[in-house]
């Protein structure tokens, strides 16, 4: 076998001018991001002369880099620090989203079953609406769901709770209060329409595309078909149109529940949002711990399957866009938020550390308080339980022991591969859904779907930002993060729940 060598220089490094990045290759092209979330795209010839040490006043992007804080000349760390501190104001903040749990009983084919435990008392829903209200938070979303579907069947608590939020806010914590409820639209009427309305709740549904494919995902899970689905869509459509609302916070909110049909049907779906008035549309892939072996293997699909679905799912909402079609993409919009402006969305389970018990709470039907709703539907009994809220203080949450292990296990900075990957300023993971699938809080990256999922749509986005000529997507994606609703502060508190 013949021997052949060849010399290789080391790369030559001035460590002492460069602030502290990440680097990667993404779009054929080097990618600098830091903890600021400030990124920029180099050439191999930029990027060796950054390292050793070149990129010095005078030099065509001295300026840029210094700014972005990948130079230490010059560089104004009380700017960059704030700028740090922005992007992790969720540490200090207190709980902000509330996911309170009404009821056990679900609707399968218009009849209540009762399933485990029951309903909400009024006096349970009064008691969390103070406790949470105490919180830090200046601002709080609740997100009312039943366990097994509907929440408006245990109407009378949700409409105790708002009552009692509203009046306790007004009278003494002054904080800016939002509600909404996922309703599969089974125990709807026109008397609880028009209250919802009339009290600024609102509206989110499962709408999972064409009646062959939505009453298809529906047989697995009981609910209304897709017809009855439509027909309320459009009556709260229609009222908010005669109120005189504004289409781009009052809308029904529509989420996926991307099955294997789901897979070859996108285009489909695509086309009924658009039909019904949707603004966006959350692409997120089903937990298959969350199902059974015989019916993950009806709707199931591999991550490969599911992140090829997306990028071509992404390249036609895209094309939508060119064509003057609003509809933005839920996922890549979370993401964008954090790459293109200086904010975070608050989404608790793309950040770092993960906002289980500090950004989130979940209330059981019963007052079980649980860091998340995660942890509620699916860690559940004593692994995650915090206490009832009959017992606790909302100070204690902080300081409880499973929400400082869920924390502290799910800081990126300390996390091997995370700590080191480009994509750390953007991402996060879930403890939570670590210990249902591995068993373990940390987890290990590379069984962990979540980092495949963000890594793939953090770098779809990239490439598109990288092509630097395709100045309409680039509008497009910005456009995307400043129309997203004021009041979404978490859009994905109940994402699982299919």
């Amino acid at each position: 076998m013949d021997q052949r060598s060849a010399e290789v220089s080391a790369q030559q490094i001035d460590a002492d001018d460069l602030g502290f990045f990440r680097w990667g290759r993404v779009g054929g092209r080097v990618l600098l991001t830091n903890d600021a979330g400030d990124w920029a795209f180099l050439s191999e010839d930029e990027l060796a002369e950054l390292f050793a040490g070149k990129v010095v006043e005078g030099h065509a992007r001295f300026e840029e880099f210094r700014g972005k804080g990948f130079l230490r000349d010059g560089l104004d760390l009380d700017a960059f620090a704030a700028r740090i501190a922005q992007r992790n104001r969720h540490v200090r903040r207190g709980a902000y989203v509330h996911v309170v749990t009404l009821t056990h009983a679900g609707r399968e084919g218009g009849q209540t079953t009762a399933q485990q435990g029951g309903d909400m008392s009024l006096e349970t829903a009064e008691t969390i609406a103070h406790f949470a209200l105490a919180g830090l938070s200046p601002a709080m979303s609740f997100e009312f769901q039943g366990a097994a579907g509907e929440p408006l069947s245990n109407f009378a608590a949700l409409r105790h709770f708002v009552e009692t939020a509203q009046t306790e806010n007004k009278r003494t914590t002054g904080k800016h209060l939002t509600f909404s409820v996922q309703t599969n639209f089974t125990a709807m009427t026109e008397e609880v329409a028009e209250w919802l309305i009339a009290n600024e709740v609102l509206v989110c549904t499962r709408l999972d595309g064409p009646a062959r494919v939505h009453d298809a995902n529906r047989q697995h899970v009981g609910g209304s078909t897709h017809s009855d689905t439509i027909r309320w869509i459009e009556y709260f459509h229609r009222r908010y149109a005669e109120l005189q609302r504004d289409p781009q916070q009052w809308h029904v909110e529509g989420r996926l529940a991307v099955t294997r049909d789901t897979l070859s049907a996108a285009r489909e779906v695509l086309d009924e949002y658009v039909q019904r008035g949707m603004h966006s549309i959350h692409l997120h892939p089903l937990d298959a711990s969350r199902f059974g072996d015989e019916v993950w293997a009806k709707i199931g699909y591999s991550p490969e399957e599911y992140l090829d679905f997306y990028r071509d799912t992404l390249e036609t909402i895209l094309e939508l866009n060119r064509r003057g079609v609003a509809l933005a993409e839920g996922m890549a919009t979370i993401v964008l938020i954090k790459i293109l402006t200086a904010d975070d969305p608050g989404i608790v389970d793309i950040q770092s550390p993960y906002g289980a018990g500090t950004g989130q709470i979940a209330y059981d039907a019963d007052g079980a308080l649980y860091p998340c709703d995660e942890a509620r539907a699916a860690g559940g009994g004593t692994t995650f339980a915090l206490g009832n809220v009959s017992e606790l203080a909302v100070e204690d949450l902080a300081a409880h022991p499973t929400v400082r292990a869920v924390a502290s296990a799910s800081l990126l900075d300390a996390q091997p591969m995370c700590a080191d990957c480009w994509n750390k300023p953007y991402c996060g993971f879930s403890p939570v859904r670590n210990f249902i699938s591995q068993g373990d809080l940390f987890g290990q990256r590379t069984k962990c779907f979540e980092c495949k999922e963000h890594m793939a749509v953090s770098t779809m986005l990239f490439e598109k930002l990288a092509e630097e000529s395709d100045a309409d997507t680039r509008a497009i994606l910005e456009r995307w993060t400043v129309t997203r609703p004021a009041h979404a502060i978490d859009t994905r508190a109940v994402k699982d729940a299919f």
